[in-house]
């Protein structure tokens, strides 16, 4: 009986070994793949590979290491300058200098045995999964990596995807935004399945349905050391869109030759590959050619970082520090990955009604006589305006919250003087604060000091660091992080408020900037100032270059973590701090350093930039990636802060710049006027002209602040935004939309006699004429007076008689522009509050009105009804009907107040002679062309022409994008409504 239990005993080991030599080689086989299936929440999990085994250091072997081929897949090893092939092997990477591609990296990672391993089994968390992850035995690539890793996926929509790796040992520098929790259950319905490759470790998430990848590591790069963090991530396409601050030449990324873009905050003037005042980590991507499938990355870090785009393509992250903490959205368009972005870091503010009107600003005004002139001059040709700046000159000794005693002397007078005529003003505020007033008799230094609020030196803990900023003498620096500085901030604007009645606040400088290295001091030379990887795109030789100290000591930790946050930190105390210096009133801050957020809180500019033709093609794609960033409110300084503008480029950036959402002339100190009231007669006329333009459609442009803020749509649009699948409108970054409905095509070349612009497929009417081009590529004489502006048919457009100031337009008749697309449709809506209340929105103070028009009828739905509109609708003007109208009737009552006029569709033909048109009332010219001797369209033409015009003949002998003009459409305007807008209303004709 023994021998038969020891016979069984022994076959049950056999057999057990069996198994155990089959589960091996079965786990060769079948892992290191873990595949997640998140619509089933099912983990196909598996015991680590063979070949990792445990190291007496800790590490784990992950096998051989293997060189790509592909040259396409390189990830660089050595980023710094000076690279050798010693050097780079010393990094145990791969050396194959190559000069097939401009920018191929001859260092660069290899694959199998880099990086991380998952040597335990993914586990299935509620929010989503979690792995541990051991580095690989391999050379260490500055400093030796970090042994033990966590990875967190959690999944808390369908839509949106966080993956964090860090420390789980030590807490590291994570970024203190508010943002919403991601530790929800996980949902079964996401766009998007998850995969792990246990070694090395990678993650892959694709879309669902098209296995487009969205985040895949498997190229390899992935290191995590204490000051060195790095990993990869291949795109699906090259339609990459994002990543700042940085004054792109394209909207659209051309350059995939491992590009290298800095994300650092840095006093610096925008230039093509600088990092510059703001950063925003975050890429849009669309996913092919035939798809209007979307996502975006936030990667969640305040380091200093770079991104580089590679030609697999790719995209790898870099930074100093901090963690890496990325989160995804998806989106079946790009305007829906953005507003799933906004809808998470926060949806932007609605800026007061005022704040949309034109503003005047300049560094170098010097005193108040000087300012009332060039008030007086704007009068004089009645340009609109409603906001005036006072920068640095204005204070004495360029002290904040001081006034100039002997410059300008009367200025809080000529402040409540603008008041009264409908204007607003407001004053700059610097961070650094002068340190070496008499004590007693600056309270912004008195008071900091006493209360601990200023940013300290790593070498005396207790005493602020000293840098130079503009103040006289040297300069100390807030740190707005620390608790006690909302107060300290609030009482001193408020203080200064009650000398000065500002009415918003312009904060500058807070990147922050320093005239000096660091400190008078200098910096202690530690692994804080002098990091083991400095990213070499960002400029300076040294972190502090144009900055503080890295290890000056703020609340929360080192300036090393915390300096990309500065501005970020300094705006929401700024907004809260003007508001109760206002109380009830909205007012606005406009900002230079930004963070992702930030657009809730306030508005941008694009900073220094200089007076050229190229800038003012950049401040488009400026403006537009700012959208996608989440700040709206946007606009570059018009006319350019430096050097001496030109006649030509000031008055076709005052074109352009009329349709800022910020729409501000600002200039450097010393430079020529360059204010719409400097030059001559007829630049002030033309601008006039185009401020007309804007603030007529003002309310168009409110309703889409609103939009704004209700479901985070972008305000100033790109093109592909409305028409992804268009894939000329991917790279179009010469025009722009405001909202879904306005296209504006400014001229941004120096002489030019004609411009060409792209219409999208639809129906769209030129703004002045409502003429119809059905070519896409429209080429038209231009001239200074010219600013091409098209409607979109399909929409419907609330407008306002202007006035000088949005004071007295608000008190002005309501219009309606319908604008039928091609199937004789429009839609549009109107938000209307009393545009300068607190929260008026959140609390629903406000009216919503939604319009909808047809071949034969316009109406309108209220749908919030709480607030009553000071101004009626008085009329209305419908846009491509098919027919000419006999009689209309209001709410069934029949009106005598209608006219219609025949306008024209536009065809294109060859070889004719054009005539040009230039309407005096506006402005603006347009060809007519017509076949030579074709007298018959000649006299058709002429006849349907109703306004005053002056013809010009030129020959076009081989012209063919010249264009012809036949009758098309009918125009109806139906006027005297005196329609309370609070009132729902219908509107027939037949």
């Amino acid at each position: 009986m023994a021998e038969e239990e020891n016979q069984q005993s022994n076959g049950r080991r056999r057999l057990g070994i069996i198994i155990a030599i089959t589960t091996i080689i079965l786990a060769a086989i079948i892992v290191p793949i873990t595949v997640v299936a998140v619509n089933q929440r099912q983990i196909l999990q598996s015991t680590p590979s063979s070949s990792v085994s445990p190291d007496p250091s800790g590490s784990v072997n992950c096998g051989a290491s293997v060189c790509p081929t592909n040259i396409n897949h390189r990830i660089d090893c050595y980023p710094e300058p000076g690279v050798t092939q010693n050097l780079c092997t010393q990094r145990g990477c791969c050396w194959q200098p190559s000069s097939q591609i401009q920018g191929a990296p001859s260092c660069f990672f290899p694959v199998g045995n880099h990086g991380y391993s998952a040597v335990k089994q993914v586990e299935s968390t509620t929010s989503g999964y979690s792995a541990t992850l051991s580095r690989c035995n391999t050379a260490q690539y500055l400093r030796q990596g970090l042994l033990r890793l966590a990875i967190n996926v959690a999944i808390p929509s369908k839509n949106r995807l966080r993956i964090k790796i860090f420390d789980p040992a030590v807490q590291r520098f994570e970024v203190p935004l508010k943002l919403p929790s991601m530790s929800g259950s996980r949902v079964d319905n996401a766009d998007f399945n998850v995969a792990f490759n246990s070694t090395p470790f990678a993650i892959s998430v694709t879309r669902k349905s098209t296995g487009a990848a969205i985040f895949d590591t498997s190229l390899g790069g992935f290191v995590f050391e204490d000051q060195f963090l790095q990993i990869s991530s291949k795109l699906p396409s090259r339609y990459v869109y994002g990543l700042g601050e940085h004054e792109h030449r394209s909207f659209k990324h051309e350059n995939f030759n491992w590009k290298r873009w800095p994300m650092f905050s840095r006093d610096q003037p925008p230039g093509e590959d600088h990092n510059l005042y703001g950063v925003h980590p975050f890429y849009l991507v669309m996913e092919g050619d035939n798809t209007a499938n979307s996502y975006g990355v936030l990667f969640l870090n305040s380091n200093a970082m770079e991104a580089t785009l590679s030609p697999n393509p790719a995209i790898t992250f870099t930074t100093t520090g901090g963690i890496l903490d990325f989160y995804i959205f998806t989106g079946d368009n790009p305007e829906a990955v953005v507003e799933n972005y906004l809808s998470f870091i926060g949806k932007p503010f609605i800026p007061p009604y005022w704040a949309l009107g034109f503003q005047l600003s300049r560094y170098g005004y010097n005193s108040l006589s000087r300012v009332q002139q060039i008030m007086s001059d704007m009068k004089k040709y009645d340009i609109p305006m409603d906001i005036l700046y006072g920068d640095i000159d204005y204070m004495r000794h360029r002290l904040d919250f001081t006034i100039d005693p002997i410059n300008y002397n009367g200025l809080s007078e000529y402040v409540d003087e603008l008041h009264s005529q409908g204007l607003h003003y407001i004053t700059i505020l610097d961070p650094a604060i002068s340190d070496n007033q008499t004590q007693g008799t600056y309270p912004a230094y008195d008071d900091g000091i006493a209360k601990g609020i200023f940013i300290n030196d790593s070498r005396t803990p207790n005493a602020p660091l000293i840098g130079k900023v503009w103040p006289r003498g040297n300069a100390t620096f807030p740190d707005y992080f620390n608790p006690r500085a909302e107060k300290w901030w609030t009482d001193l604007i408020v203080n200064f408020h009650n000398e000065l009645a500002f009415d918003g606040i312009w904060i500058d400088m807070n990147e922050p900037a320093n005239f000096v290295l660091g400190s008078v001091n200098g910096c202690p030379n530690n692994t804080w100032n002098h990091a083991p990887y400095k990213p070499v795109s960002i400029r300076g030789n040294v972190l502090y270059d144009k900055t503080i100290c890295m290890d000056a000591l703020q609340y929360i930790s080192k300036h090393y973590d915390m300096h990309s946050l500065f501005g970020h930190s300094q705006l929401l105390p700024t907004i809260k701090a003007t508001r109760a210096a206002n109380p009830g009133k909205r007012s606005f801050v406009i900002t230079r350093s930004t963070y992702p957020g930030d657009g809730q809180y306030g508005g941008h500019w694009l900073g220094d930039n200089y007076s050229g033709w190229p800038p003012l093609h950049f401040s488009i794609i400026g403006s537009l990636e700012f959208n996608i960033f989440g700040i709206p409110y946007i606009g570059a300084d018009i006319c350019g802060y430096f050097d001496d503008t030109q006649f030509e480029l000031c008055l076709r950036w005052m074109q352009l710049g009329a349709f800022y959402t910020f729409s501000r002339n600002h200039n450097g100190y010393g430079y020529i006027r360059q204010d719409p009231a400097g030059f001559d007669t007829t630049f002030a006329l033309i601008s006039r002209d185009v401020l007309t333009i804007r603030y007529r459609l003002l309310p168009y442009l409110y309703t889409l602040f609103y939009q704004s803020r209700n479901t985070g749509a972008t305000v100033m649009r790109p093109l592909m935004f409305e028409f992804p699948l268009d894939k000329t409108c991917r790279t179009a970054d010469r025009q722009f939309l405001w909202g879904p409905a306005f296209l504006i095509s400014p001229v941004l070349l120096q002489g030019v006699i004609d411009w060409t612009f792209y219409l999208p497929s639809g129906r769209w009417y030129d703004y002045y004429t409502v003429l119809t081009p059905t070519m896409r590529n429209v080429t038209v004489p231009v001239t200074l007076y010219s600013v091409p502006l098209h409607i979109r048919g399909g929409f419907i457009l609330p407008v306002q008689k202007p006035a000088n100031t949005t004071v007295y337009s608000r008190m002005n008749p309501f219009g309606l522009i319908a604008a039928l697309n091609t199937t004789n449709e429009a839609k549009g809506s109107l938000f209307w509050d009393d545009g300068d209340s607190l929260n008026t929105f959140e609390n629903g103070d406000y009216v919503l009105i939604e319009f909808t028009a047809t071949s034969n009828s316009l109406e309108s739905t209220v749908k919030t009804n709480a607030y009553a509109i000071e101004s009626n609708l008085d009329y209305i003007t419908v846009l491509g009907l098919p027919n000419a109208p006999s009689a209309v009737s209001v709410n069934g009552v029949s009106t005598v107040n209608f006219s219609f006029n025949p306008t024209h569709k536009v065809n294109q033909v060859p070889n004719f002679y054009s005539f040009k048109i230039k309407f005096l009332s506006q402005l603006f010219r347009i060809r007519l062309g017509f076949r030579d001797n074709d007298q018959n369209i000649r006299q058709l033409l002429l006849s349907n022409v109703n306004k005053k015009f002056i013809l010009e003949i030129r020959k076009y002998s081989n012209d063919t994008s010249s264009i012809i003009i036949i009758p098309s459409f009918q125009v109806l305007n139906v006027t005297s409504l005196d329609r309370d807008l609070n009132q729902p209303f219908r509107i027939n004709w037949n």
